[in-house]
């Protein structure tokens, strides 16, 4: 899957999916910016029709935990996880 591609991507850091077929856990993992310091964020399950669904809010949280942080005045940077409950294939 190309990040690149999705409408919800701003110059993210690194972006990362997992897809363990041991324990069925698939996830993915973003960090938008730590330029202002060590990103923070939350963690969400939820059962996403597609992979591509998945991305999108997985970007938009990330890039969302960046500017919180910075009109917080937090020396922080973005990302969030997120772990699917149901498998996707596409």
């Amino acid at each position: 899957m190309d990040v690149t591609s999705s409408p919800s991507y701003d110059d993210h850091q690194k972006v990362v999916f997992v897809d363990d077929a041991d324990t069925g856990l698939q996830a993915i993992i973003a960090i938008h910016n730590t330029n202002l310091g060590p990103a923070v964020g939350g963690c969400r399950m939820f059962p996403y029709a597609s992979k591509a669904d998945a991305l999108e809010d997985v970007l938009r949280l990330s890039r969302g935990m960046t500017y919180k942080s910075a009109l917080a005045g937090l020396p922080m940077g973005g990302r969030a996880r997120l772990f699917c409950k149901s498998r996707f294939n596409t």
